[in-house]
């Protein structure tokens, strides 16, 4: 069988695409081959669309508006029937209520005629409140009877025979002689000012109330009563009467309330000036017309109300004769003439079965319609032709903006998210096919920078807010945030929020419940995301919430989004959408917790390490901690710097985590140093202080002279000069040992003449008489192979430099000379003979301080550890010059410095800053056992001095000064004994001192 990879493929066919056979497409009509571009062919169907439309919306306009105004004539025929009805309840309710307050006054009770004309102001104040009333009234049980009628016009004055001045007329029937007497009728005329003008008695005035319909009626219902509406007997007008019994219920009080304004308020309610309006009761008469001298008959001393058919009003009885139901509006014929009419009942509580009649002829009420529509005709004709023109104009636009989207659509295909400039297209469809289109792209363009910031953005919380403000406008939200579980997982941190209103941020508390979490679907009633409630019109917000959570299914947050809910959001396609996405997101949080903890872990780590080294030694506990404090102050106090040579200097957060990562470093090869070099305090210290074997020796020495002494004494010498010899030998011992000691200190230089004194003491011989070949280690053990083995008891010299106090370098050669082909980190260092060198004269005799050359180089030798330590970590490039950093604070200015001696121009500000650091600490720090701590004024002056011999920047070291520093370093780590003032420009002053030459 043969194998994929020896078998020849066949050539894949190209795919088929559909196309139309030549001659079929020959064949077919002219007008199925024929095309039309889609420019002209929109041009062309918008003209004809607008010769359509103008046709159709004129006879549309013509026919709705006919209906419209029919309509409205029926709606407004209504209004004025309600208008009626709350006219006659406005002419009426006034008199009701005024005379229920009556039914209480005294006027009811008063037995004679005396007494009721005291009530006389009160009866005629009713009658000034009240304009319509025409009349008030008293019957009485016993048939006396009490009337007060205004005389408002002079006709009113001469119908009634009365005074010119009078203003009130008074009809009393009475017993003026006291009970028991025959009743007397009085009229009586009273001015304004209820003076009496005249008085007369008329024997013909027989009025008995109780003959009365409103007296009768009142008494057998005990209730007030209204009455029909008539013409009253006295003033010939329209009205009607109310009366209620008294509150005792012995007198009936009625009050003529006149309806003459009924008819001036129906003539200024019609539609058009030939309006016919009036008001009918059940039997047809005419309650209410604008002319209301055509309802009232006279017939001599009397009047009545005339019937609809007496009005004489053709229209209005045509619509009584057709008998239209009440709320009927109908098109009927009039003499000719085309009217509408219109049919309302009067709503009343009092009065039943009032209608409202109203007759409009159509010719008016079409008039201004006619005229619009034949201005509106001649209007559009000339309009078609001035469009006709913008018609085509117009379909062109919509072609080319058709043409315009296409170009964009293919655009987006070829990955071009860019979006072009072009003119708003007036067609709604094609207008928000271009919104969409150019949302797309946003969206598109949106997701783009949403992946760049998650891709590029190294910190948390501005990736979070870069791609949550990104998202709430991709997805056309109100806002949102995202929350991160806490460390201990017990509730939920918000580390993001975006809101496009300012005012909605309280809707995001700073910390959740991680009930939210486990319960992202469900709202409980003391949500604290609930939305709040929508203005009235507005739509409610919607809450999402999309869990986040690592690819292992750990919590790790919770993605909260704010929007107003329609058809974008409306589906469950925004949450899948919204979910998917968390997903990125979700992955961007964990990668970037797990860079976060990687990043932690390793500062943990470092600090670990300074912590170790500072432990190593209790006398420089802290150093490796205070130092970087102190080097990134300088260095943050730079980058904030806006004048002075500094000004320009700036870090990127990735610098200044490098910067700190160096500073915290720049130790860390001490944990290779041993101990007790570090800790050296005596010439002759190593794990011990020698110092007290060489008195153990000298204590040999001492036993010795004394049994010299005895032995002497024993063989008969002379006592006294023995002693002398004695005594001398003691005090020379003293006196050497105390030298000795005090060379082992190291406090001050040792000169040619101490050091001739140390090896004139060291010749001292002492008697051994123990092996010092047993209780070895091996390493001392091989350090003795060669040496010759003395017979005991062994004389030793009191101090020397034995053989096995040497050891060489062997294979242990460090790489840090300059030719050493091993030496890959540049390092140019001199390297003493030997490794170690434990010689007691050797270690005493040095000049300054309580290092050999061999320690020196072994404490030097921690910075060539750091170097290499740090060079063989795999940092990431923005961590790359790490190693620089950390191993660059004991080079100098001048080349002179260690471990690769590095000149001005080859130390970086981060080397210089290192430098002037490191050296602050050493001068101030207290805790060293081999010199005392510099005060603040006394440790910037030897730094000072240090400028002008190039060992510190003189730019930095200023800077490091006038910045203020120092100070803030002081207060914290130093003591008040060492914090002394401190005169800054005594300082500088000593950078342009030169040297004193020896």
């Amino acid at each position: 069988m043969d194998s994929p990879r020896d078998s020849t493929p066949e050539p894949r066919q190209p795919p088929q695409r559909p196309a139309l056979d030549a001659g079929l497409a020959l064949s077919l009509p002219w007008w199925r081959r024929a095309t039309v571009r889609f420019e002209v062919l929109t041009a062309s169907v918008v003209v004809l669309a607008m010769l359509l439309l103008t046709a159709l919306m004129t006879y549309q306009i013509s026919t709705s508006a006919r209906q419209a105004i029919m309509a409205a004539s029926s709606d407004s025929a209504h209004r004025v029937s309600l208008l009626v009805s709350e006219r006659m309840h406005r002419i009426v309710n006034p008199a009701d209520a005024t005379l229920r307050l009556l039914a209480f006054d005294p006027v009811t009770t008063a037995p004679t005629l005396a007494q009721r004309l005291r009530r006389l102001p009160v009866l005629v104040r009713l009658l000034h409140q009240n304009q319509l009333l025409s009349a008030v009234y008293v019957g009485y049980p016993d048939g006396q009877f009490l009337l007060v009628r205004p005389l408002r016009n002079a006709a009113l004055r001469a119908q009634e025979g009365a005074p010119p001045h009078a203003a009130f007329l008074l009809q009393s029937v009475a017993r003026e002689q006291g009970s028991g007497a025959p009743l007397v009728g009085r009229w009586s005329f009273y001015d304004a000012q209820l003076e009496l003008v005249s008085t007369s008695i008329r024997p013909q005035y027989r009025f008995d109330p109780r003959t009365r319909p409103w007296y009768a009626e009142a008494v057998q219902t005990k209730a007030q009563i209204l009455t029909a509406p008539y013409v009253f007997f006295t003033t010939h007008e329209m009205g009607v009467t109310l009366s209620q019994p008294s509150e005792e219920g012995g007198a009936v009080l009625g009050l003529d309330v006149a309806l003459t304004d009924l008819g001036r308020e129906i003539g200024g309610l019609r539609l058009v000036p030939r309006t016919e309006i009036a008001v009918l009761d059940k039997e047809g008469r005419v309650l209410a017309y604008p002319d209301m001298s055509r309802v009232l008959q006279r017939e001599g001393d009397q009047a009545r109300m005339r019937p609809l058919s007496e009005l004489g009003v053709p229209s209005l009885m045509a619509i009584h004769t057709l008998g239209m139901k009440p709320g009927e509006s109908r098109r009927f014929e009039a003499q000719g003439e085309e009217w509408l009419g219109q049919v309302q009942p009067l709503q009343s509580m009092r009065w039943r079965d009032l209608h409202l009649l109203m007759a409009m002829p159509t010719a008016e009420l079409l008039s201004d319609l006619n005229r619009d529509l034949r201005r509106q005709l001649w209007l559009s004709l000339g309009l078609i032709g001035l469009l006709l023109p913008l018609g085509w104009i117009a379909g062109r636009r919509v072609g080319s903006s058709l043409s315009g989207l296409a170009a964009q659509a293919q655009s987006l295909a070829l990955f071009d998210f860019r979006r072009p400039q072009r003119r708003a297209s007036p067609v709604r469809e094609v207008r928000e096919l271009g919104l969409v289109m150019d949302r797309m792209s946003a969206t598109i363009e949106d997701f783009l920078r949403i992946s760049r910031h998650i891709s590029a953005e190294s910190r948390l919380d501005v990736m979070l807010s870069s791609v949550l403000y990104e998202l709430v406008q991709a997805s056309i939200c109100s806002g949102g945030a995202v929350y991160l579980v806490d460390g201990d997982s017990t509730h939920l941190e918000r580390t993001a929020r975006y809101c496009a209103d300012p005012q909605d941020q309280p809707l995001y508390p700073e910390q959740l419940g991680m009930a939210h979490f486990i319960n992202y679907t469900e709202h409980p009633l003391d949500d604290v995301l609930a939305a709040p409630g929508a203005p009235d019109g507005a739509l409610a917000q919607q809450v999402l919430r999309v869990q986040l959570r690592t690819r292992g299914g750990q919590p790790l947050g919770l993605l909260v989004l704010r929007y107003v809910q329609d058809r974008r959001q409306g589906e469950g396609h925004f949450r899948a959408f919204v979910e998917k996405l968390s997903g990125t997101l979700s992955v961007a949080i964990e990668t970037r917790n797990l860079i976060e903890g990687q990043r932690k872990l390793f500062d943990a780590v470092i600090r670990v390490l300074a912590d170790t080294i500072d432990a190593k030694s209790p006398y420089t506990g802290g150093h490796c901690e205070r130092v970087p404090q102190l080097a990134e102050a300088v260095m943050q106090r730079m980058c904030d710097a806006r004048e002075g040579p500094f000004a320009d200097v700036s870090m990127t957060e990735a610098e200044l985590y490098e910067f700190r990562l160096g500073a915290w470093l720049h130790d860390c090869g001490k944990v290779t140093s041993p101990e007790h070099i570090i800790d050296k305090a005596t010439k002759l210290e190593t794990l011990y202080n020698r110092i007290h074997e060489v008195r153990m020796r000298f204590e040999v020495l001492w036993r010795d002279a004394e049994l010299d002494y005895w032995k002497q004494i024993i063989s008969g010498a002379e006592p006294a000069q023995i002693e002398r010899e004695l005594l001398q030998k003691k005090e020379q011992l003293q006196a050497d040992f105390a030298f000795v000691a005090q060379s082992n200190v190291g406090g001050e230089s040792m000169a040619d003449a101490d050091v001739q004194r140390l090896h004139a003491i060291g010749v001292q011989r002492w008697q051994r008489h123990f092996d010092d070949r047993i209780g070895l280690s091996r390493a001392e053990h091989e350090r003795l192979l060669g040496v010759p083995i003395p017979p005991l008891p062994a004389q030793e010299f009191l101090l020397a430099d034995r053989p096995e106090h040497v050891v060489s370098w062997g294979a242990r050669r460090p790489p840090v000379e300059a030719g050493n082909p091993a030496n890959r980190w540049g390092f140019d260092m001199v390297l003493p003979p030997q490794e170690v060198h434990l010689g007691e004269l050797h270690n005493l005799a040095v000049r300054r301080g309580t290092l050999t050359d061999e320690d020196r180089f072994k404490i030097n030798d921690h910075i060539v550890q750091t170097i290499i330590l740090l060079s063989g970590l795999p940092f990431p490039p923005h961590l790359a010059r790490v190693p620089a950093i950390a191993g660059s604070h004991h080079e100098k200015l001048d080349g002179t410095g260690y471990p690769r001696r590095l000149k001005a121009d080859q130390l970086t500000l981060a080397d210089r800053v290192m430098t002037l650091a490191d050296i602050f600490e050493a001068l101030t720090a207290s805790d060293r056992p081999y010199k005392p701590p510099k005060t603040l004024s006394e440790a910037l002056s030897i730094m000072a001095r240090m400028v002008r011999e190039q060992h510190i920047d003189e730019e930095v070291f200023r800077f490091f000064l006038r910045s203020g520093v120092w100070q803030d370093y002081a207060q914290r780590f130093l003591p008040d004994s060492q914090r002394d003032s401190v005169d800054l420009d005594a300082i500088e002053q000593l950078l342009y001192r030169k040297p004193k030459l020896v």
